[in-house]
């Protein structure tokens, strides 16, 4: 299911938060004092009404400021549990256990720090859609996430987001799935402007992003060779669980460390 319609309030909030407080006091000083002012210049009964300090539009003034500072808060608050959703990621289970609107948080976050500007789109949902719109250097790109782990993406879905590419006239696309893609998707995929972001390559942008020094603990590396089961080998270099890869020259599948960058063991 979609997301519903967005009103101001609603994209004020998913700015950054000292922009809800400029437009708040910016909203508030032109209904507090700019538009009674035009009112009263015209003299006669206006110059009565709004020249005095408790003229109507002050309950409004107040209002406007206060959901803007709401506004403000909720974009703060959000933007800081954003941010702790990303720096606290060890693996692809901490990846998979998170809300759609989450994980749609969280890769958005990742792309913010290596320089993007992001824009929530609204278009998406639980199903999938256009998520994120990027933007840097002039260039436009867009972005749909699927947290499917257990189930690859088809090829129909990479059509669809190559036809949103063209109907938008943005620059490229980039889908990514925990679970991976087809043969077939990658295929079509090969020879256009789209990137296919399986699950290891996510959690390795992720870990580029992520403050150095963010290595897992031994508990949580207990926890996640637990959980990835049997035949999955440890690291050999931080004994955390290994994922598989593919070297983008050879096409040789390798295990890799789930650690990567901070740690770079492979077998």
């Amino acid at each position: 299911m979609g997301r519903g319609r967005k009103h101001f309030f609603d994209d004020l909030a998913t700015l950054p938060w000292p922009v809800g407080l400029a437009v708040g006091v910016l909203g508030y000083m032109a209904i507090a004092h700019g538009i009674p002012w035009l009112f009263a210049r015209s003299g006669g009964a206006f110059a009565t009404i709004f020249g005095s300090a408790t003229h109507p539009f002050m309950p409004l003034a107040w209002m406007f400021l206060g959901l803007c500072l709401i506004a403000a808060a909720v974009s703060f608050f959000g933007a800081r549990r954003t941010r702790r959703l990303l720096d606290t990621r060890r693996g692809l289970d901490s990846l998979a256990a998170l809300g759609w609107r989450d994980f749609e948080r969280l890769v958005g976050e990742a792309y913010r720090r290596r320089g993007y500007t992001v824009e929530e789109t609204g278009l998406g949902g639980a199903d999938g859609g256009i998520d994120l719109i990027l933007r840097r250097d002039g260039k436009r790109t867009l972005v749909q996430r699927k947290q499917w782990r257990r189930e690859k993406v088809p090829v129909n879905v990479v059509r669809e987001m190559y036809g949103l590419l063209a109907h938008h006239g943005a620059d490229a696309v980039r889908i990514a799935a925990l679970g991976g893609f087809t043969p077939e998707a990658a295929r079509f995929a090969d020879d256009k402007p789209i990137e296919l972001i399986d699950g290891a390559m996510l959690l390795e942008l992720i870990r580029e992003v992520q403050p150095a020094g963010n290595m897992p603990s031994e508990t949580a590396r207990t926890f996640e060779r637990s959980a990835a089961g049997p035949g999955v080998p440890p690291c050999p270099k931080c004994s955390a669980v290994m994922v598989r890869r593919t070297n983008r020259r050879t096409g040789e599948k390798f295990w890799g460390c789930s650690a990567f960058p901070v740690c770079k063991g492979s077998r």
